[in-house]
């Protein structure tokens, strides 16, 4: 997922929330390039609304428009308006239907290439556009603006909050998900990041704010996030009926109730507004920057649509930045792009000052921060069952360019024993070297065997510290040649032999070549091997990583797949841990029921 914008009126505000002058110009900017895109047709129809008549149920335009549940609403209020007004684009009234749809399920599908029923898609997040474009080869999607947005922010039932000094006093993400979490009778629940914008913000915002604790922050992090796993909820509307229902005894002892949740703002708005004096939520607003739900407006597969259709799409944005319009969504609890914060939304809420509701909105998090965080989950929800499998043929020794005369090997390792710090002691992991006839005929060894990486091994260590000594001992083999396929084929068989239920079992093997041994197997015969293997009620998929400009790209791509597995290519082994996150997100998830 690559870096996502944010909405221009909260990427920078001033006092009070209101946009820096440089952002107010990017909305003008912004509304007049929509106009121009539109034509001439569309520029006459925002002056005014002009009615056909009867004539305009034979002349409308339908335009099918997907939006997330929380905004569907708002969204189909305005549609219905432009029926009742007759607005039109080109002359031609438009008729636009709203579906609610859950953003992640929309992302998963366009990113399968699936073809769509619909022409306009408001998911709450970018994020989940970069996901459909994540595969390259999905439903093409284009943004075209952002109609509103929604703090995320850490939600409380009022005697909660003041037990945590609400509303004076503040917290960065890591302080509120250490004081969230420090006692059991405080529950924190969040929809399941893998599903929900909100969760998966929050945990990259907690990953953040933790990372500027140094070393242990990584540590604090993943227990955080192992609790918060215990505690989750399919969807953001979900995590809502998980709150105690009013300040009883009964209640807020019921282990199954939470006393705070991570939520958007407008999810926090209406639910208080749906509830009684007293029994709504209060807002923490973390003073390390609340992430944004953004609310794109995408246009879905452009170049298929009509001229009709486009217009009238562009027309329906335009129509969503019109003051009425605008309204419409902050009666809804949603903030809109250019206008100032309004404080009694805020009250509604559940935010008030000094919680810093106006000025402090976080950075956009980056596609790396993303993966990691998604990935950091997917090992920790599942817990892992890994074998490592590294190259170690000569040519592991060549420099790295830029890399201060570190070798391959060594910048291998540095970047293992840091994806080794996402672990936790639930997860077991192996580790195999090879190159060839490295163990008499055979081009691979076993160093550390899978197990469990809490659990004590001899000489009074455990799994993770004898699999650290392991990592750092690794040393090229001086002429030793790529044995890729006779080790993967073995690595294979014995990980399928091994494979854990309720685990995320997987194989990863690296290497910075091509198959060089010419007594082993053929690739055409591992392939066939590696699908006989593979057993889908026993899933171990296979994450092959090519290293350097030596490696053959095609080749580990090919054999992953094979195994229902991913392959990447990276040029510098820096990338290695990074990478290893980011598949095992991908594929872990690729086996999950959505």
């Amino acid at each position: 997922m690559g870096r996502h914008s944010l909405p221009d009126a909260y990427a920078t505000e001033g006092p009070r929330g209101r946009p820096a002058a440089g952002r107010r110009r990017t909305v003008v900017v912004a509304t007049l390039l929509v106009l121009v895109v539109a034509g001439g047709a569309a520029v006459a129809a925002g002056s005014g609304l002009l009615s056909f008549g009867d004539s305009c149920r034979d002349s409308a335009v339908r335009l099918d428009l997907v939006a997330s549940p929380d905004v569907a609403p708002a969204v189909r209020s305005v549609a219905e308006r432009a029926r009742a007004d007759k607005v039109t684009s080109d002359g031609s009234c438009i008729d636009v239907r709203v579906t609610a749809r859950e953003s992640y399920k929309v992302a998963d599908a366009l990113g399968a290439g699936r073809d769509p029923d619909f022409a306009v898609w408001i998911p709450d997040s970018a994020l989940w556009v970069d996901r459909a474009k994540e595969g390259g080869d999905g439903v093409p999607v284009a943004t075209a603006g952002h109609i509103a947005a929604s703090p995320v922010a850490l939600a409380l039932v009022a005697p909660a909050a003041k037990s945590l000094g609400w509303p004076s006093r503040t917290y960065t993400w890591a302080e509120l998900g250490a004081a969230a979490t420090r006692s059991d009778a405080l529950r924190l629940g969040a929809a399941d990041p893998a599903r929900s914008a909100v969760g998966l913000l929050a945990l990259s915002g907690i990953g953040r704010s933790t990372a500027r604790q140094g070393a242990d922050g990584a540590t604090s992090a993943a227990a955080l996030a192992k609790l918060l796993s215990q505690r989750t909820s399919d969807t953001d509307a979900q995590v809502v009926d998980t709150l105690a229902r009013d300040g009883s005894g009964t209640e807020s002892g019921n282990p199954r109730r939470n006393q705070a949740v991570v939520l958007s703002e407008q999810a926090a708005y209406a639910y208080n507004t749906g509830r009684g004096a007293g029994h709504g939520l209060d807002l923490f607003y973390p003073k390390d920057g609340a992430p944004l739900l953004d609310y794109p407006y995408t246009i879905v597969r452009e170049s298929r649509l009509s001229t009709d259709r486009s217009r009238a799409a562009m027309r329906f944005l335009t129509l969503l930045g019109e003051p009425e319009s605008r309204r419409t969504l902050a009666r809804s609890g949603f903030r809109t792009p250019g206008d100032p914060v309004d404080e009694a939304a805020v009250k509604k809420a559940g935010g008030t000052a000094p919680q810093p509701y106006a000025t402090s909105t976080a950075e956009a998090p980056s596609a790396k921060e993303l993966q990691e965080a998604l990935g950091m989950w997917t090992i920790i929800v599942q817990s892992a069952r890994l074998t490592t499998v590294v190259d170690a043929s000569g040519s592991m020794a060549a420099p790295v360019p830029g890399a201060g005369g570190r070798t391959r090997m060594d910048v291998t390792k540095a970047s293992l024993l840091q994806a080794l710090a996402q672990f936790t002691p639930e997860d077991e992991i192996g580790l195999w070297d090879f190159a060839t006839r490295l163990d008499g005929s055979r081009d691979y060894r076993e160093l550390v065997p899978t197990a469990r990486l809490g659990d004590p091994v001899k000489g009074g260590r455990t799994q993770r510290e004898r699999l650290t000594a392991a990592f750092g001992a690794l040393q090229p083999v001086p002429d030793g040649a790529t044995g890729l396929y006779d080790t993967t084929l073995a690595a294979y068989q014995q990980a399928t032999a091994g494979y854990r239920p309720g685990k995320f079992n997987a194989l990863v093997i690296l290497t910075d070549g091509a198959n060089e041994d010419p007594g082993s197997i053929s690739r055409g015969e591992l392939l066939t091997r590696l699908r006989k293997l593979a057993d889908p009620a026993k899933p171990v998929p296979m994450i092959a990583i090519a290293v350097g400009p030596d490696a053959d790209g095609e080749a580990v791509r090919e054999i992953a797949k094979a195994t229902g597995g991913a392959g990447y290519q990276v040029t510098d082994p820096a990338e290695i841990q990074a990478v290893i996150l980011k598949a095992i997100m991908t594929v872990g998830q690729g086996g999950r029921a959505r």
